[in-house]
């Protein structure tokens, strides 16, 4: 066997189960709030998702993630406390109704779920020139985002729920977790077992926003450009079939 065929995966085609999974996957994903579990994570589900989140793609191969596990209630303590400062300030930046339903909202699960996780981008991991980072500096920090979006996903495989904690000021966080200047804390995630999974994302339930139609966000060549029409009523089928939860 040649080198090159050596590094070549084998046979690289999804069975028709495994793709339908993948979209069962990416479509039921949730952003979990509410439903934990206080059961702990076992180690090889914890490594798992891990290890998928370390697979995710980086700019030059940099890999410019780490993973903080939050399981000290003090700490976590004084995390839940940033957040409802936070939290105090954002609610008062909206008003009216919308104010009283972002009060209804449940928007973190920092106590109840058995673990956090500060996903963390560190910007020199590589030194300051680093491939495919050279002229857009923030590849590095989508790279991590790219990171905690693999996590996500293979948590919802697990049948773990995860919720994004971003309402918390990042002085906050960099100072109760100890990181350095140059570690940027990218995400601050809930992650555990759950009750249920929602059909619908909270925010659509609760008449915050709804899902905006994917055919509208498809134009050709420039950001104003035509629609392909025939694109665009295969879009429309598809978005139907997801929000149906019918196979795609």
């Amino acid at each position: 066997m040649t080198d090159r065929a050596a590094a070549i995966q084998g046979d690289d085609t999804l069975s028709e189960a495994d793709r339908q999974g993948l979209y069962r996957v990416l479509l039921s994903r949730r952003d979990v709030r509410g439903q934990f579990l206080p059961d702990p994570i076992p180690d090889e589900v914890l490594a798992r998702v891990l290890t998928a989140a370390h697979y995710a793609p980086s700019v030059g191969f940099m890999q410019p993630w780490s993973f903080i596990l939050v399981r000290s209630p003090e700490i976590r303590g004084r995390i839940r406390q940033a957040f409802t400062k936070a939290n105090d300030e954002a609610a008062g930046m909206f008003e009216g109704e919308a104010r009283a339903t972002y009060r209804s909202l449940k928007l973190e699960g920092i106590l109840e779920s058995p673990v956090n996780i500060c996903v963390t981008c560190d910007r020199d991991r590589v030194g300051p020139v680093v491939l495919g980072r050279t002229h857009i500096p923030t590849m590095d920090l989508y790279s991590t985002v790219c990171a905690v979006e693999n996590l996500w996903l293979a948590a919802r495989a697990e049948g773990l729920g995860l919720g994004w904690v971003s309402i918390i000021s990042e002085p906050a966080l960099k100072e109760i977790l100890g990181l350095p200047e140059r570690v940027v804390p990218v995400a601050y995630l809930c992650l555990g077992k759950v009750s249920h999974f929602f059909a619908q994302p909270e925010l659509a339930t609760a008449g915050w926003r709804k899902r905006l139609a994917l055919a509208d966000l498809v134009t050709l060549d420039r950001w104003e450009g035509p629609r392909d029409e025939t694109l665009a009523d295969a879009l429309a089928k598809a978005q139907a079939r997801a929000e149906n939860g019918e196979p795609m």
